[in-house]
């Protein structure tokens, strides 16, 4: 399944999610965007929220951006 995730890198919130209406995600991390340290960050928190490997999670698109649209695996 593909989700819309938009991740908040450097946030003092984190590790947060945030389910939004429209079915996208808010990710809050505390990893800041620099050497993949902000997706690596991501998806952890990811694995953590949908109990899952972290090898389960993969970034489609959106590498450098703050709006990722990541594959995860079906939620029974």
């Amino acid at each position: 399944m593909r989700i819309t995730v938009q991740v908040k890198p450097g946030s003092k919130k984190g590790p947060l999610v945030e389910p939004q209406p429209d079915g996208s995600l808010v990710v809050f991390i505390k990893e800041r965007a620099v050497d993949g340290a902000a997706n690596e960050g991501l998806i952890r928190v990811l694995a953590d929220y949908l109990s899952c490997r972290k090898n389960q999670i993969e970034i489609e698109s959106g590498f450098t951006s703050r709006i990722k649209r990541v594959l995860v695996p079906d939620q029974d």
